[in-house]
């Protein structure tokens, strides 16, 4: 037997005689480097295989289960075919991987504003809370005020959760070194919840390395979640429920849709059935967990099948399975598809699957040994940490949305919009009417009750776009004015404002 799998074993078992599994934390644990290798390439390897699985059905079920009645596409070349022809759909990777550069050439203390840059820089299309980032970075708001609810109307949505696993992937055991690091780099672009998403996952993936029993893992990482939390209370009923029905996952889908489906935070998703909040789609990448009892296929079938962002949580729910249970545990038809991609470069990076598992090794030796660990010939040894419940973090706290007017309106001059209520957002963006290729930037003044509060720019361009053409929480409640001043107007473009979300004292 390897010596520094012996390790891992003992350190598990020893604990596990009374029949439930106890952390070994405070305690050191020594991997060797085939079985950490096995463990990296499995978790890279799985979150890619789970993305695939999943994309087809990105976002077609809202509110909705997939019945088992309707099969899931899956043939030999399919990750290849994917790979080439619909690139876009692995933002799950190559945003982590934007972050995993910055790291590689900077060290893990890189300033946050390098990772910011990198981001809001870079070539891809992104949408909700990561666009919102990006724009205010652009704009000379930085981190960690680019994802602040206040600025940010998507801090809530998924996307940290979903850019997070390489963090603990980074951090075997040690998920409160990971959580400061979730610290700098998710506050990017979420806040409360949406940080919290990420936050968790990164505590499964670390935890991962170290626990071979789900159960344990889901119930030991969530800790790091502070009570009371939106997050954690619905991570909690995930666990709860689990217990109720072992054998009826779509039960408990039931019972968490009612409990903890409303989004009030992201506008497309307030009184809708789209649903990118981090919170709802972290349950299903636990139920995928729970339910799929280790078996790599079940457990992406169900994240999948609770529909919502149903590639993003079979690609988490896979990943943390395949740290786990290691490279040599994934099915032998998942593992010959995605061997067929793992030397071409992921879109947008440098980086194909083999030279990122290679980079995650340098990067955990780096961690370990900053963290009190060493690296020996025995393997790398590292220490477990207790879970510290990281800070409270609440957005939108103290409104509630009161209405969601339809407004479709055109303007090229000017708009006036009247409501009752204390917060607004208006959902729109820049409109070419004409066939000008000019690199068109909307100027525009935000004028409020007769007072500026607010003068920006909307640019055409969808890599830079504005996601939302005004937001403003926690003023005065009450009839309020917003007009939108166009100052530079132009013959073939306009602003189309197509919603506005309207919000007042939660009471």
């Amino acid at each position: 037997m390897n010596k520094g799998l012996h390790y891992i074993l003992v350190a598990l078992l020893a604990v596990s005689c009374s029949g439930k599994t106890v952390m070994p934390y405070g305690k050191t644990v020594t991997l060797s480097e085939d079985v950490l290798a096995d463990k990296i390439r499995g978790g890279w390897f799985a979150q890619t295989i789970g993305c695939t699985y999943g994309g087809p059905t990105e976002f077609k079920f809202k509110g909705g289960l997939i019945q088992d009645n309707q099969p899931i596409i899956w043939y030999d070349n399919y990750i290849y075919d994917t790979f080439i022809e619909d690139p876009g759909l692995y933002d799950d990777v190559y945003m982590d991987l934007t972050f995993l550069e910055v790291m590689a050439e900077n060290g893990l203390d890189a300033p946050v504003e390098l990772y910011a840059e990198q981001f809001a820089n870079a070539d891809y299309k992104l949408w909700h809370a990561n666009q919102a980032a990006r724009y205010n970075i652009l704009n000379g708001i930085m981190p960690p005020e680019s994802g602040h609810w206040k600025n940010n109307p998507h801090a809530d949505d998924i996307d940290f959760q979903i850019e997070a696993d390489f963090i603990g992937m980074l951090y075997p055991g040690m998920l409160n070194s990971a959580s400061e690091c979730c610290d700098r780099i998710g506050h990017i672009m979420n806040y409360g919840d949406g940080w919290y998403g990420g936050v968790f996952i990164s505590s499964l993936y670390s935890l991962a390395y170290i626990c071979n029993d789900i159960p344990t893992l889901v119930r030991e990482a969530v800790k790091i979640i502070p009570e009371g939390t939106k997050f954690r209370s619905c991570i909690d009923d995930v666990i709860k429920l689990h217990s109720k029905y072992p054998r009826d996952w779509k039960q408990a889908w039931f019972e968490i849709d009612k409990l903890h489906s409303f989004d009030i935070g992201c506008p497309e998703g307030v009184w809708n059935g789209f649903n990118i909040d981090a919170v709802i789609n972290a349950a299903y990448v636990v139920m995928g967990l729970l339910y799929g009892e280790g078996d790599f296929e079940r457990t992406m079938d169900i994240a999948t099948r609770c529909g919502q962002d149903s590639d993003c949580n079979p690609a988490s729910a896979a990943g943390v399975l395949g740290v786990m249970k290691g490279y040599k545990a994934i099915p032998e038809k998942y593992r010959k598809a995605a061997e067929k991609i793992s030397s071409i470069p992921f879109p947008y990076t440098s980086l194909s699957l083999d030279e990122t598992c290679a980079k995650n090794m340098d990067l955990i030796k780096t961690a370990v040994a900053d963290n009190g660990g060493s690296v020996s010939e025995l393997g790398i040894s590292f220490n477990v940490q207790t879970p510290h419940q990281v800070a409270w973090e609440q957005s939108f706290q103290g409104i509630r949305p009161v209405e969601k007017v339809v407004l479709k309106k055109h303007f090229a001059d000017s708009l006036e919009l009247k409501f009752d209520g204390n917060s607004i957002v208006v959902e729109g963006s820049v409109v070419k009417t004409g066939h000008s290729d000019d690199a068109y930037q909307a100027h525009i003044q935000a004028w409020l009750d007769g007072g500026l509060v607010e003068e920006f720019t909307m640019p055409y361009d969808y890599i830079t776009r504005k996601y939302e053409i005004f937001s403003r929480y926690c003023f005065d409640s009450g009839n309020h004015s917003l007009v939108l001043k166009l100052l530079n107007p132009h013959p073939d473009f306009e602003i189309n404002a197509q919603e506005m979300v309207i919000y007042d004292k939660d009471e």
